[in-house]
């Protein structure tokens, strides 16, 4: 097997309370993530180890993914929608699921033919929660959902996780990859569930990988060969299509989230609590090939 770390972990960034959802922004070649507490989203440029605040008031976004035309859609909490930023523009594209709101988009992926895909827990929404606003959970459940932007169609295709969180799709999107990051508190394991997909919607799932207690999967990507690169308590573990774990990276602090990114696509950027580390790898992800 290919050696896929081939440098040690560098630390970037400190001083964020929760760091989410990384994305590698090709036009400025740099790193967008959130700082969800704190209301923040910020950039690293690898070209001057610098990062700054991108924007501030966010209404408390997560993940996010590139669309097509190089805009960013990502996820707000605070708004309880999935949304574009444009240049600074943000403008929404999916807000609410049979006239109710939806709960807290979480992660999203946009797929090769343009439908928006993501993860709906309740975790913005939650009593006492420093990531969003509080509040209820109107249409009844914690689905992934599909919007197709052209027939503004928003449908359910997974509805059988408790607390879906993280999602990528295979290299060929047969697959889509999803997190159950309920827990054993809520009387199901840590893990990662995988799904056929045909055309826009997905078939019975089966578990891929399962997680202990304290090593809840959060936020993962997949590479070229098909491997999972995931968030795995304070590591970042990756997996073989088959579910066999490859090797194992130890990080400081519990990691939330992962992307590919800088000039050739091999370096992989980590959110982790107060901080963003990389690590150089010897592979991509799916995104590095449209």
């Amino acid at each position: 097997m290919e050696n896929l770390i081939t440098d040690t972990l560098e630390k970037l960034f400190e001083g964020t309370v929760w760091a989410e959802g990384p994305a590698w922004i090709p036009a400025t070649q740099t790193v967008r993530w959130s700082d969800i507490p704190n209301n923040r989203i910020l950039e690293f440029t690898p070209a001057t180890a610098r990062t700054r605040e991108y924007a501030t008031a966010v209404e408390y976004t997560n993940g996010r993914t590139l669309d097509r035309d190089g805009s960013v859609v990502q996820c707000s909490h605070g708004r309880r929608r999935v949304e574009r930023d444009h240049d600074g523009v943000v403008t929404g594209i999916v807000d609410s699921f049979g006239g109710h709101r939806l709960n807290s988009p979480n992660d999203v992926v946009v797929a090769g033919d343009g439908t928006v895909w993501f993860t709906d827990p309740p975790y913005g929404i939650l009593p006492g929660t420093i990531e969003g606003h509080e509040g209820e959970q109107e249409y009844g459940g914690c689905y992934v959902f599909r919007f197709d932007p052209g027939t503004e169609e928003l449908t359910p295709v997974v509805t059988d996780l408790v607390h879906p969180n993280g999602l990528a799709f295979s290299p060929d999107e047969s697959l889509l990859y999803v997190a159950d990051t309920a827990g054993p508190g809520l009387g199901v394991p840590f893990r990662i569930a995988v799904y056929p997909v045909d055309g826009g919607s997905c078939g019975e799932g089966r578990t891929f990988v399962e997680l202990e207690d304290n090593a809840a999967s959060d936020g993962f990507r997949v590479d070229v060969e098909g491997r999972v690169w995931t968030s795995a308590g304070s590591s970042v573990r990756v997996y073989s299509p088959d579910g066999d774990l490859l090797t194992a990276v130890d990080v400081p602090e519990r990691v939330s989230n992962l992307c590919f990114g800088g000039a050739d696509g091999r370096d992989l950027y980590i959110t982790a609590t107060t901080s963003l580390y990389r690590l150089r790898t010897s592979t991509q992800d799916t995104a590095a090939r449209r």
